[in-house]
């Protein structure tokens, strides 16, 4: 299927992929994503983060030179950016992107480095949102760690999406339990993010990111107290998710 093709031909046809793979696993589908070249150039998107570590095992077993993008806010945990570093070479992948937001963008934007306390959204936009944006530019499909049990935004999730016209989205752990995670990570004997051991069982930036009680959703550390579930990055619909989706009435 090519990706100049209709809305509707593409839609129909990433029905057709869900279809097929409704039944197959995360292994599957990643190796299906690297493989057909109907999905045309693809890129991983990493935030390094908690569970991050999971599918970045799966690319590097599969193809270790498939591109890996990391946005670094500039107001990440020191943790996450050494985390990085190290996954990045424990696996072997070699062709991890750390991209920013311009150096101009963000003097015009956010001067004083306060933005996130005034406007989470506007700071989301300019330090994740627009970087990445213009780093998938050059791709045509890309993956994610997006899972249904993250929040009320993700609960329908499939295997494949599309993202408008732009670009094919492929969330291959769509449909697996917290469970599942953390036997992968136990079985392949990977390394943890070192903030999860205390309490921060998601992680962004860090002026963004609190401690989450034991018994509390994993994700309510995240933008804690707002009504926002997402920095943006990712589109439900066709449009740029940046908080609980509104029930119809």
């Amino acid at each position: 299927m090519p990706l100049d093709a209709t809305l509707t031909d593409l839609t129909e046809w990433v029905a057709g992929l869900n279809a097929r793979y409704k039944h197959h696993s995360a292994t599957a589908v990643m190796e299906r994503a690297l493989s057909d070249s109907d999905l045309g150039r693809i890129a991983l998107v990493s935030s390094f983060g908690a569970e991050s570590v999971v599918l970045l095992h799966m690319v590097s077993v599969i193809d270790k030179a498939t591109p890996v993008l990391f946005v670094d806010t500039n107001m990440l945990f020191a943790e996450t950016l050494t985390y990085q570093q190290e996954v990045s070479q424990h696996l072997g992948l070699t062709d991890v992107r750390t991209i920013h937001a311009s150096q101009i963008a963000t003097i015009a934007g956010d001067p004083d480095g306060t933005l996130h306390q005034r406007d989470t959204d506007a700071c989301c936009s300019l330090r994740k949102v627009a970087p990445m944006e213009a780093a998938l530019a050059p791709f045509d499909s890309w993956i994610t760690g997006r899972k249904r049990f993250q929040s009320g935004s993700r609960a329908s999730l499939e295997f494949f999406e599309t993202e408008g016209q732009k670009r094919i989205k492929i969330n291959p752990l769509a449909h697996w339990a917290p469970e599942d995670v953390r036997d992968y990570m136990i079985n392949n004997r990977l390394p943890r993010h070192p903030l999860v051991a205390k309490g921060y069982p998601s992680i962004g930036c860090a002026p963004c990111t609190a401690k989450v009680a034991p018994g509390e959703d994993p994700r309510s550390g995240r933008w804690k107290g707002q009504d926002k579930e997402e920095c943006g990055i990712h589109f439900i619909d066709g449009r740029m998710v940046r908080g609980p989706l509104k029930q119809a009435s």
